[in-house]
């Protein structure tokens, strides 16, 4: 089965004032929808767009895998574990928050920069935080999270261009950029698709485009 939810039905967050513009695809902060909770691990995705100089202060975090995609621009991250990076566009973030971290997420450039943020629940609480980079991430190698059970999988495709969906108890498929049809469904920018089920899926690039997929364990 396949759910599509539309970019232009996230909800509106952020503060136009401090230059912070969010889209949030599940309930989130004070926009609390008691049906759009989670999606088997996955709690939040959210993008995020950071004018110069903007950012969010030092805030906590604890429970919670956060995976960050930039999609343009240089994410200034530090945090309380001392971990000080610039993430920048194709490079992926992961910080296990564990039993409590608190971290600054900032545009230090002259550039405005976007990204997608996405949290996923832990199959069990507590432990040390843990963060890391992966640099220019690659198509054909997908990024384990086995904390949370899930595996993300990043799609580039030319115009034309088909790839296999992975076969799985449920995927979370949100498109960065471009056009493609799945299962037939056309989605855009900002769309996703929320599949329990999977099996012999494929998308097909429209245009060119750029796909990230969770493959999730029920």
């Amino acid at each position: 089965m396949i759910s599509v939810h539309r970019s232009e039905s996230r909800y509106e967050g952020g503060d136009a004032e401090a230059g912070i513009a969010s889209l949030h695809a599940f309930s989130f902060g004070r926009f609390y929808d008691p049906d759009n909770l989670r999606f088997g691990a996955v709690l939040a995705c959210n993008e995020e767009r950071l004018a110069p100089g903007a950012g969010f202060d030092e805030h906590p975090h604890s429970h919670t895998e956060i995976v960050t995609w930039v999609v343009e621009g240089e994410l200034t991250h530090r945090d309380s574990a001392g971990h000080a990076t610039a993430v920048r566009a194709g490079d992926l973030q992961h910080l296990s928050a564990a039993a409590g971290v608190r971290h600054v997420e900032r545009n230090d450039g002259d550039v405005p920069l976007t990204f997608l943020q996405m949290w996923l629940a832990p199959l069990e609480p507590g432990g040390e935080p843990s963060y890391e980079v992966v640099p220019g991430i690659a198509d054909a190698t997908p990024y384990a999270l086995p904390g949370a059970g899930a595996m993300l999988h990043v799609r580039r495709l030319g115009e034309g261009e088909r790839t296999a969906v992975p076969d799985a108890a449920r995927l979370y498929v949100h498109v960065v950029r471009g056009r493609v049809a799945l299962g037939g469904e056309e989605l855009g920018p900002g769309d996703a698709a929320r599949i329990t089920g999977s099996k012999d899926l494929e998308a097909v690039a429209e245009t060119a485009a750029e796909l990230l997929i969770w493959e999730l364990r029920d």
